[in-house]
């Protein structure tokens, strides 16, 4: 059944005792574009609306198509409830900025999920969580974290692997030429570029730039030529890529200052605590030799 949103506004020049036949958005002096995206987070596209009056107001009824997608609120609730132990700040911070911005992508008309976005969210994910204090915790965090966006941990994991494994047996001419050959991940890049030119099914995020960047990494093609014919046959935009990257290195600048700072403090605290327990246990010390001697010379 169609979702019904009102919206009011205030009457144009319409008498409140006349009715109103349906308007178009051009008599209502408002431009509705294709899809409207509400501060809930839910998505519908319009497909029609009545308007109608009373007294000076007039209320605009949007006819949308059903949308049951979760908003972010959900999504981040989701990731609570799979993984109830606490994350430190340093972490937990990043982490909940990057769960917001996959659930806006995610949900975008056009996202289709992909190995080279697979393979920067997980770039960035093993990063952020380097040094985590246990291996074990850091994967069900990871696993929380993509089954909060009704996604699969499993597959993320493999999928990036793949193409990891393919980028380290490729050079800097054979990763720019992966159209002139045959195989699955050659099939998966030509699918993306396909995708990307038509501007059809391919939404362009910062999760892809960090994936193409890791593909250049792992080929030791890091020149900046290489990136450039790299998003030229992929239908990329260099220029968004470029971007997001630098905004990627602050990031894991930002990361490496916070780690070192926490660490600092934790070896602060370490060693405070040290020092009271030898301070304690010289005083124990000292006062059972003074009972000892007390008992002797009475």
């Amino acid at each position: 059944m169609a979702a019904v949103t009102s919206l009011s506004f205030s009457a144009i020049g319409q008498s409140a005792e006349r009715r109103t036949p349906l308007l178009s958005a051009r008599v209502l002096g408002f431009s509705f574009p294709e899809e409207i995206r509400f501060r809930t987070s839910v998505l519908c596209d319009v497909s029609g609306f009545r308007a109608s009056t009373s007294g000076s107001r007039m209320v605009v009824q949007c006819m949308s198509a059903a949308s049951d997608l979760p908003t972010v609120s959900q999504t981040k609730l989701n990731f609570i409830k799979a993984y109830k132990k606490p994350i430190p700040s340093i972490y937990n911070t990043v982490l909940q900025e990057l769960l917001v911005q996959q659930h806006l992508t995610k949900y975008k008309k056009n996202y289709q999920y992909d190995h080279v976005f697979a393979l920067g969210f997980v770039t960035i994910y093993d990063q952020l969580m380097e040094g985590y204090p246990s291996d074990e915790d850091r994967e069900s965090i990871f696993e929380a974290y993509i089954r909060a966006l009704e996604e699969d941990p499993q597959q993320y994991r493999a999928d990036a692997k793949k193409l990891e494994e393919w980028a380290r047996s490729q050079s800097a001419d054979s990763l720019i030429g992966y159209s002139d050959r045959e195989g699955d991940v050659e099939a998966i890049l030509k699918d993306v570029s396909e995708r990307a030119g038509s501007k059809g099914s391919f939404s362009y995020s910062r999760f892809f730039a960090v994936g193409l960047f890791r593909l250049l990494e792992l080929a030791n093609a890091m020149e900046p030529t290489i990136l450039e014919k790299l998003c030229a046959a992929l239908n990329v935009d260099k220029r968004s890529v470029d971007r997001d990257l630098d905004v990627y290195r602050n990031l894991l600048s930002k990361l490496v200052q916070a780690k070192e700072l926490l660490k600092e403090y934790i070896d602060r605290e370490k060693k405070k605590r040290e020092e009271r327990a030898g301070s304690q246990k010289a005083n124990e010390a000292i006062t059972k030799c003074l009972g000892e001697n007390q008992h002797v010379f009475q």
